[in-house]
């Protein structure tokens, strides 16, 4: 059983700073964990140590990851309780196999696999019609997907709409923080941040004329191909690996685009 590297601060105060970045008072935890604010509130003061399956219970109502529920049981002492397999560990040879059907029935549309710090685990072969043109080095594993699409050598330039999809990314990113509190997407974010846009950045997601969701329109051979995507997780991680990989499978929004990557695998 694995984890990431221990935090020294109480458990009182890692939990009262995640009710505070859920914006719920102690009255309105209190009542979805159905306890007393009297008890929460001394928990949270050091007043009183809570038992594991109090922060377990507490965790969930925070909606918690999976990772930072195992931070607050070791700042109370406790053992983690979820494990962070390898990926290549024999069981976890179901998850590997389901990965590998889904992107390898995707194709020929591109498919990929990250982790919670978007690092590619895993791609299909039709994802080169968006690494062909991106620098070298930005490939070389392990390959941060985020980095690899905004950075002004990667996809960027090849983005029709990059203005659209860099803000799509980053509010993806931006709410992924707030949901985790993790520094080294807090620092992913700031750096793409800092990338150059000549193209205005749209502040809310509006959808086009006729369009349905925000779509990625990528120059390829003098024509234009057009995306949308879909995410998708595993729906009862009891792991923190598995409960941190998500599937993006990219779709043609248009037949011209369908045409395209069909006559490529062909």
């Amino acid at each position: 059983m694995a984890t990431t590297t221990q935090t020294t601060r109480p458990v009182g105060e890692l939990l009262r700073e995640w009710r505070d970045r859920r914006r719920l008072s102690q009255l309105e935890l209190s009542v979805r964990a159905d306890i007393s604010t009297r008890h929460l509130s001394f928990v949270e003061t050091g007043r009183s140590k809570p038992s594991r399956d109090m922060l377990l219970h507490l965790a969930e109502h925070l909606d918690l990851p999976l990772r930072e529920r195992n931070h607050l049981l070791l700042a109370a002492g406790y053992a983690p309780v979820y494990a962070e397999s390898a990926l290549d560990s024999p069981h976890m040879t179901a998850v590997r196999t389901a990965v590998r059907q889904i992107l390898t029935a995707h194709e020929p549309y591109p498919a990929i696999v990250i982790d919670r710090a978007w690092t590619m685990v895993e791609a299909n072969t039709s994802i080169g019609v968006l690494t062909e043109s991106v620098r070298p080095d930005l490939l070389v594993p392990p390959v941060n997907v985020l980095r690899a699409s905004l950075h002004p050598e990667g996809l960027a330039p090849r983005i029709a709409n990059l203005g659209e999809w860099r803000a799509h990314l980053l509010g993806r990113l931006r709410r992924q923080v707030a949901m985790t509190a993790d520094p080294v997407l807090t620092e992913l974010y700031e750096e793409l941040s800092g990338y150059p846009c000549a193209e205005p950045e749209p502040e809310i997601e509006l959808p086009g004329p006729g369009e349905v969701v925000v779509p990625l329109r990528v120059r390829h051979e003098g024509r234009e191909l057009t995306f949308f995507s879909m995410v998708a997780t595993f729906g009862t991680p009891a792991d923190i690996t598995v409960s941190e990989l998500a599937i993006e499978s990219f779709f043609p929004a248009d037949e011209a685009t369908a045409t395209v990557l069909r006559t490529r695998r062909g």
